[in-house]
């Protein structure tokens, strides 16, 4: 935009001819005018049109060849949004006026949509940052929380009602002084990028509530603005980075470049299957026709391998990191986008793109390090550095421990300290591992200890769709309970999990919620639900998790051996004669290699010092360098825990699940050589010389 008029520009290599369509702004359904693009070098359509400026309605029609069975799905009656639209106007709703007729050698569909379809936007790019600058937070200092923008505010009692839900309520003050209260240091927004609400849902009364459905690479999904004028929707986005960035907090966005909303051959045609289906879609060919391969179960997948959708990919990380002021990435479904031509590998285009990007080399990159449907779709431990991945063997490995499975103590061990049968065999560094407990995808924290079995019917699905197995468990009653024994219990287990997290090597990963004992009543794939189930519940703090993680949070931020950059050596200390981890069995001796393999193990000791920066003191700046012991009962009896104590040292108590309040405050000091260890805990004891 500028010089009096627009540019435009979109490619496609093979359309016959490209019309640009205006629209009335005052009246969307309203075409008022067309202008046909010429072809230029790299098969890119372009016009410049003057006295156009920010505000303007269009789309394109593109005329060419319908071949389905050669990959070709061009139909000029359907009006295709700018796969570079900076905004996007009307309902993205799944209409039938966007589909095609089914069936993999279908007819196009006859009906042109243009007034009623979804419009691309002119934006301008002014904006005033007010001297704002990114936070750049080390990533042994990161505390990763992930939210939905409207789920996080819709209840908010300090958010006024109509900013509520939206860019604006979230980056309201009252929102980002809890955040830094807690202890969060970087926010992970679920999808928001514009995306469409799937037909399917809308006849049920549900919504695609995640937005994992994508339909603008480059526009912020204008259902979660307070603003109904579209450049004042993309101005709130910014506002909002700039709320966060004030208060010292980064902005990830969980970004969903493996499909579209298009989905397969029966899908609606909205921007790639109309401008130029085989150069943006991976297609496989079954001997007779081409097909749309599906590896990311949501009927397509994005042809990351070829220029067109790599070099679209590449420009809207770049858009969101140097015009929108994003701090790093979450891939959906990484795997999918680091595939070459049909397997996923470290030198595929992607890859190497990224690496030699001069902005995004420099942004933080997050993996979901798996897709589905093929051998090599689980990918954990094999992302190239610098990348971070979301460690599901983490995650299935503490929920197994504390929900009592035999044979678990070895593996748990491994993934307390940063996974490094995972990462380290490329020497990737214990913070390459994003350890969570839970995710927006399946039970919340409070729900794997209240259900053994999904509940999901709400979805209209039958109780098929969702995770079968969740690790979970109901603690001896399915649902909730007025059971105080049963209750207590609960309540221990979510604290437990929680405090493994936060004193695990790696980069801590909490759901919104959680540290408030949110449930969805079972529902572990609450993807349809844009009401109360996924909401945040903001009238009071169940169970007092919240107390509790915000103390864990500044439990971790003290201590540097939780931060570590380098997994533990073993090396012998010459101020303390111990090395960096010492795993105890609680009896007085080292764990042995039988007693780790021990099925029936279910207590140990580990004792964490550091060696490389020995202090005994606690030095102003917060840091306590002294020797910590962790200790873990996984069974459900008492175990007293032999103490390693030299001559003159004691022992203090930090926390211990098992008690209510679980912080001493202040730390207690230990009677004698020993602590009494609860079942099903984790207590914490620092030492005093």
């Amino acid at each position: 935009m500028g010089g009096g008029g627009v540019n435009f520009a979109v490619y496609s290599r093979n359309a016959v001819t490209v019309d640009l369509c205006l629209y009335d702004p005052a009246d969307p359904t309203r075409e008022i005018a067309r202008t046909r693009l010429r072809r230029d070098e790299g098969d890119i359509w372009c016009v410049f049109v003057r006295g156009l400026s920010a505000g303007a309605l269009y789309g394109y029609r593109i005329h060419g060849p319908w071949l389905p069975e050669t990959g070709m799905r061009f139909n000029s009656r359907k009006l295709l949004l700018d796969p570079y639209a900076k905004a996007i106007a009307g309902e993205p709703s799944a209409r039938g006026d966007m589909l095609t007729h089914p069936g993999p050698h279908s007819r196009p569909g006859l009906i042109d949509n243009g007034p009623t379809a979804l419009k691309s936007v002119v934006v301008a790019y002014d904006f005033d940052w007010q001297h704002t600058t990114a936070p750049q937070i080390a990533w042994r200092d990161m505390v990763l929380y992930e939210l939905h923008v409207k789920g996080f505010t819709q209840l908010h009692p300090e958010v006024p009602q109509d900013l509520r839900g939206s860019y604006a309520g979230l980056g309201h003050e009252a929102v980002t002084r809890y955040l830094t209260d807690l202890g969060v240091t970087s926010v992970q927004l679920l999808p928001v990028h514009q995306h469409l609400d799937d037909a399917f849902l809308i006849d049920r009364g549900l919504t695609n509530y995640w937005g994992y459905n994508t339909i603008g690479f480059f526009a912020p999904h204008n259902e979660f603005a307070a603003a109904r004028d579209p450049q004042a929707q993309v101005r709130e986005f910014k506002e909002m980075v700039r709320a966060f960035h004030r208060a010292g907090i980064e902005v990830i966005l969980d970004v969903v470049y493996n499909h579209t909303a298009e989905g397969d051959e029966r899908g609606p045609s909205l921007m790639f299957r109309g401008l130029d289906n085989t150069a943006y879609y991976r297609l496989g060919f079954d001997g007779k026709s081409l097909f749309y391969t599906n590896v990311t179960g949501c009927g397509n997948s994005v042809a990351s391998n070829n220029a067109p959708a790599l070099r679209l990919i590449l420009d809207s990380l770049r858009y969101w990191v140097t015009e929108m002021h994003v701090d790093g990435f979450r891939f959906d479904l990484a795997v999918t986008v680091a595939r070459d031509l049909e397997h996923f590998h470290v030198l595929s285009p992607f890859f190497t793109a990224l690496q030699q990007d001069p902005v995004l080399s420099r942004v933080k990159m997050i993996a979901e390090p798996w897709d589905v449907g093929r051998a090599d779709s689980y990918q954990v431990g094999q992302f190239p550095e610098p990348w971070r991945e979301l460690n599901g063997k983490y995650r299935d490995t503490a929920r197994r421990y504390w929900r009592g499975d035999e044979d678990t103590t070895a593996e748990f061990a491994k993934r307390l300290c940063g996974s490094e049968d995972l990462f380290g065999w490329n020497r990737r560094p214990p913070l390459a591992s994003v350890n969570l407990l839970t995710s927006h995808d399946g039970f919340t924290l409070r729900d794997l200890f209240t259900f053994a079995e999904k509940h999901n019917l709400a979805n209209g699905e039958g109780n098929r769709d969702g995770d079968n197995e969740s690790f979970s468990s109901n603690c001896g009653v399915e649902g909730e309970t007025d059971d105080a024994k049963i209750r207590r219990l609960r309540r221990q287990l979510q604290r437990g999990m929680m405090a493994t997290m936060l004193c695990s090597l790696g980069i801590p990963f909490i759901t919104a919620g959680d540290e408030r004992s949110r449930t969805q009543h079972g529902n572990n794939n609450a993807y349809c639900h844009d009401n109360a189930l996924s909401w945040l519940d903001w009238t009071h703090d169940h169970d007092g998790m919240h107390d509790f993680t915000k103390r864990m949070l500044a439990f971790r931020r003290s201590r540097p051996a939780l931060r570590r950059r380098h997994f533990f050596n073993g090396r012998l200390s010459s101020d303390t004669g111990r090395v960096d981890v010492t795993w105890l069995n609680g009896e007085g001796g080292l764990l042995t290699h039988d007693e780790w393999h021990d099925p029936d193990r279910r207590f140990f000791g580990a004792l964490f010092d550091q060696p490389e920066e020995r202090r005994l003191t606690i030095p102003a700046g917060g840091e306590d360098h002294r020797p910590f012991l962790l200790l873990f009962n996984q069974s459900a009896a008492r175990h007293t825990f032999i103490l390693p104590t030299d001559a003159g040292q004691r022992w203090e108590l930090v926390f211990d699940t098992a008690l209510e309040p679980a912080f001493a405050n202040p730390p207690l000091p230990t009677q004698g050589g020993s602590y009494d260890l609860r079942g099903r805990s984790v207590a914490c004891l620092v030492l005093l010389t």
